[in-house]
């Protein structure tokens, strides 16, 4: 775990705060980072992102697009146990044992999409100096995995799954 900030707690450094707030940073101190669920609205599919990883495990945080809220919060779970046990993601590496017989892969998150979906870290960091992961999934019907950036990615994942990369296709890898 990262030592705090000036040798003050993360409560110290954040001396005004609601109840969520507390419950935020309660959360990263305990178990290394605080899950945010965001509900679909318009064209935004849901998404669930976390809080407080760079902060406490040194390595980014992750966001992911389109799942069920059950399902993505067991995500940034396992991502967050997997960077605490001292494991890095490399965008565009496929990683296995995140999703039961499918492997997924990340790509790095462009600053312009901060605003729109990470506001809790942009709270805690005070700002955009932080890295974040888009843990980017297949779908997990059919005989073979269509990834989003596919020939077939738009028809299946449609608006569920956009990539938050520069250039809002596929970057790493």
């Amino acid at each position: 775990m990262l030592p705090p900030l000036n040798n003050c707690s993360l409560a110290e450094q954040k001396p005004v705060m609601d109840l969520a707030e507390e419950k935020a940073l309660a959360d990263i101190e305990r178990v290394g980072c605080h899950v945010i669920h965001v509900l679909a609205e318009g064209d935004l599919p849901p998404f669930s992102y976390s809080v407080g990883i760079q902060r406490s495990a040194a390595a980014p945080e992750v966001i992911i697009l389109g799942l069920k809220r059950e399902i993505s919060h067991s995500l940034v779970n396992e991502y967050n146990e997997r960077v605490r046990d001292g494991e890095r993601f490399v965008a565009g590496a496929f990683y296995a044992g995140f999703l039961e017989n499918f492997d997924v892969t990340f790509e790095r998150v462009d600053r312009r999409h901060y605003r729109e979906h990470l506001g809790w870290d942009r709270w805690l960091y005070s700002g955009d100096e932080f890295e974040v992961l888009q843990l980017v999934y297949p779908t997990t019907s059919g005989v073979w995995p269509v990834w989003p950036w596919g020939p077939d990615g738009p028809v299946v994942f449609g608006p569920r799954q956009p990539l938050l990369t520069a250039s809002g296709g596929r970057e790493a890898g």
